[in-house]
């Protein structure tokens, strides 16, 4: 990866931190908009939803770089930034022993989150149907996501499951007290669906105590391998009772258990995953940033042919005539711009994707100031659309995923 520095990382960052205020002022005049009687009062679902999934993790995002240490702790990080599961396993073996014995164990793969596979676990948690490999949300260690993940389902619910993650240790690198293993993992106990408390998005609850969960696993797997060796770092943390990303309260000894595989015989044919292409694959918030930037050029070229069909139908004054073909031509140059920039944003361009945040954010404070220049206040009402959009675009653009997506890009040629 490439390390951005000077004043792109800096700019970066002041894109990221405003797209987060942006999105605070959009939410407030969404709430605004909504509490007005009649069909309006469906806003409030989509202020909760842009609290929940939009504002809260911009938030912590932002805080997080600011008081959550960045460096091994014994702790994972949700996606947002916030501490998540604790670390409570060790393993020494390599990839292929470690799917053995998961699989022996019992324990089913799981899928990689997509949206395809995202939208189904939310068809069968609702409908209560079984979805054994179930992909789990991801958690951050090393700063990057899990490896991979196992789970075990309770009684074909997909509500409740025993899972555990996986990250590949880097090279040479040591626990605290310099012991070396080849795999860390988190595993803990989903008991239920309920909503965060702290970004109040639907996700899954675990029981709090995950030592009950670090035994189960041991256990399994143990009995189906019995030559798999087992050593203990007794105290390896201070016992703590704590909360996970989502709000719900851990409980651990602070052991850590290591999982000797040596002496466990790979399967011939290990469980299959989406063979990387060598390059990184285009994130959610690129391609969403891409597509919201396209239609409002397409609004654009609308705007444009109704100012046309305008002009064709009156016989306006040489001087009002001028006007809407200058402001025709600022509309077909503006839309122009951004589908060639959205394209560019779309094969990894770095200062595409800073442009367009740069148009974004033009577009958002223009409004404030011409709000706030003529004292306006109270619902947005037709301006709503246009603002959201623009703020939609800043907050995927400003992504870290976005912006890793296209500094990598340039890396790899």
């Amino acid at each position: 990866m490439r390390a951005e520095t000077g004043w792109v990382a800096r700019l970066d960052g002041a894109f990221f931190v405003l797209a987060g205020l942006a999105s605070v002022w959009f939410a407030y005049l969404t709430l605004e908009e909504g509490i007005t009687p009649g069909w309006q009062m469906l806003l409030v679902i989509v202020f909760w939803v842009l609290v929940a999934y939009l504002v809260l993790p911009r938030i912590h995002r932002i805080l997080t770089r600011i008081y959550v240490p960045d460096y091994f702790i014994g702790r994972t990080r949700t996606a947002d930034g916030l501490l998540g599961d604790p670390v409570n396993l060790a393993l020494m073996g390599s990839a292929e022993q470690v799917h053995a014995a998961l699989q022996r164990g019992g324990w089913t793969r799981a899928d990689e989150l997509t949206g395809r596979t995202g939208w189904r676990i939310v068809t069968t948690t609702l409908s209560r149907r079984s979805y054994p490999a179930a992909p789990v949300s991801p958690l951050f260690l090393f700063g990057r996501r899990q490896d991979f993940a196992y789970q075990q389902e309770v009684e074909g619910n997909p509500s409740q499951r025993h899972h555990v993650r996986f990250w590949k240790c880097p090279d040479g690198w040591l626990l605290p007290g310099g012991f070396a293993v080849d795999w860390l993992a988190a595993g803990t106990y989903d008991r239920s669906v309920g909503l965060s408390l702290f970004t109040l998005q639907v996700t899954h609850k675990i029981d709090q105590d995950t030592d009950v969960e670090r035994e189960h696993i041991i256990d399994t797997v143990r009995a189906a391998s019995p030559e798999i060796g087992l050593d203990i770092l007794r105290d390896f943390s201070t016992g703590y009772h704590s909360r996970n990303g989502g709000g719900d309260l851990i409980r651990t000894d602070g052991d850590l258990p290591v999982l000797n595989l040596a002496g466990v015989r790979p399967d011939a044919a290990p469980p299959s995953a989406p063979a990387p292409d060598g390059r990184p694959r285009r994130p959610a918030q690129i391609v969403f940033g891409v597509v919201a930037t396209v239609l409002q050029a397409v609004v654009y070229l609308g705007f444009a042919g109704l100012i046309l069909l305008a002009e064709a139908s009156g016989e306006p004054s040489a001087d009002v005539r001028a006007g809407l073909l200058f402001a025709v031509a600022l509309l077909l140059v503006v839309a122009a711009a951004n589908i060639g920039f959205a394209i560019a944003t779309l094969a990894a361009r770095n200062g595409a994707r800073l442009t367009l945040c740069a148009l974004s954010l033009f577009s958002i404070v223009s409004t404030y100031i011409e709000r706030t220049a003529s004292n306006q206040h109270g619902p947005l009402h037709g301006e709503l659309l246009p603002l959201g959009t623009s703020v939609l675009v800043l907050l995927a653009l400003s992504s870290r995923a976005a912006r890793h997506f296209t500094t990598d890009r340039a890396t790899l040629g």
